[in-house]
């Protein structure tokens, strides 16, 4: 088995300061979110921005489970606590779930 790529968008809320705030945040990630990235098989994970609209590509090695991720962080306080922060960051795009925040997106293309 070999790598996987996910794709992923989601919106921040319209506003330049919030805006700058969340990049802000991401320059100085909290070393939790790190481990907790790096500890559920993600290798290589970057996140994009235009206008407000965000894009994550995630890299993962075949051990990933997007359902083992997902328990891991909500038994993380420091995920949790980091989640909700950007929270007052993000909004969801639309047609999304309530809560949903980060949504998978379907390859279309590819040379």
């Amino acid at each position: 088995m070999e790598n996987q790529k996910h794709c992923f968008a989601l919106d921040l809320k319209n506003d330049k300061a919030l805006i700058n705030e969340y990049i802000e945040h991401h320059k100085n990630v909290w070393p939790e979110i790190i481990e907790s990235i790096k500890g559920s098989h993600i290798e290589n994970l970057d996140i994009y921005l235009v206008e407000n609209r965000l894009f994550m590509i995630m890299e993962t090695n075949p051990l990933f489970s997007f359902d083992k991720k997902q328990q891991a962080d909500e038994n993380n306080a420091k995920v949790q606590e980091w989640e909700t922060l950007m929270w007052k960051y993000q909004q969801a795009i639309p047609n999304s779930k309530p809560g949903e925040k980060w949504r998978l997106m379907n390859k279309i293309f590819e040379l």
